[in-house]
């Protein structure tokens, strides 16, 4: 079995799921799991965690993300972007360059959203898209996100091409019609591009065709990052080899079988390996006991 992430470029008509399907034919095996849906119309970085790297799926989903995007203001849809119903459109004649850089900045922060109605989030177990999809509209609570930086490429009023960084969660489809809302005229998503999710860069992508060549060419491993390095700023610390089975077994681990394990801190995490350079696991410093815990086991013979 293949462990490790690979960040795929996602093209347009493809759903998160459908890249992962594709992945298990061109890879030849089933644990692959995704690390944030991106819609269908969408395109670019989705890391696809493989074998023992989808235990990083959720870790992977808690980080920051950039997108690169065009609002269209002036329309506003039942999706919230160009694809969805035409609920109305407004004039934006008396639009200026400035008042929308000013209300576009004004987002920039921790701002309350409210989830879209053609979304996958669940209100009693229901998926709200398909309740949309049933023509019903349900009270979706807001919840806090966090615009970290918007930078504004392009501005050709009706249309606003700009860079985002937000953290997880946030819908930028949503972020189009609030801007839309507060600059009184509505406004709408009219393409999306995600070019980085943490230290995943759009440049480094590769599409499911390119992925497909490696691997018939023996050249998987050349995209393939290995979990460890998804842990950079955590120390590395080596389990002596007569404990390399205890280890393994997720024990907690004290000094004496461990070299390089010097500075404990409290709740510290380390990345250990066995003397042979092979990652195990990650391991937290207790201080009362004076002991390393396991936190996340990674050991894939």
């Amino acid at each position: 079995m293949i462990h490790g992430i690979i960040n795929v470029y996602k093209e347009k008509g493809f759903t998160s799921h459908d890249v992962v399907a594709k992945l298990r034919g061109i890879v030849g095996q089933k644990k692959i799991g995704h690390t944030g849906t991106l819609d269908p119309d969408a395109t670019g970085v989705l890391p696809v965690c493989l074998g023992k790297a989808t235990k990083l799926c959720d870790l992977l989903t808690d980080k920051d993300k950039t997108y690169e995007a065009v609002m269209l203001l002036g329309m506003t849809t039942d999706t919230q972007d160009i694809t969805g119903r035409i609920l109305e459109e407004r004039s934006t004649e008396t639009l200026t360059a400035d008042k929308v850089r000013e209300v576009i900045r004004s987002f920039i922060g921790d701002y309350d959203q409210i989830p879209p109605m053609y979304s996958a989030l669940k209100v009693n177990g229901k998926k709200l898209y398909e309740l949309a999809r049933e023509g019903k509209v349900v009270e979706r609570k807001a919840r806090p996100v966090k615009i970290l930086d918007i930078r504004i490429i392009e501005m050709d009023l009706p249309r606003v091409r700009m860079e985002v960084s937000c953290s997880k969660g946030t819908y930028i489809r949503t972020l189009c019609h609030d801007i839309g809302e507060q600059l009184g005229c509505g406004g709408c998503m009219e393409s999306l591009i995600r070019t980085r999710v943490s230290a995943f860069q759009i440049k480094d992508a590769k599409t499911l065709e390119e992925i497909g060549a490696l691997k018939q060419e023996g050249m998987l491993e050349e995209i393939l990052v290995p979990i460890d390095e998804m842990f950079p700023l955590y120390p590395k610390i080596t389990v002596k080899d007569d404990w390399k089975a205890f280890a393994k077994n997720g024990n907690p681990l004290d000094e004496k079988m461990l070299k390089d394990a010097d500075s404990q801190e409290e709740d510290r995490q380390v990345r250990l390996y066995e003397e042979s350079g092979k990652f195990i696991a990650i391991y937290q410093w207790k201080e009362k006991e004076k002991k390393y815990h396991i936190v996340k086991m990674f050991f894939n013979e």
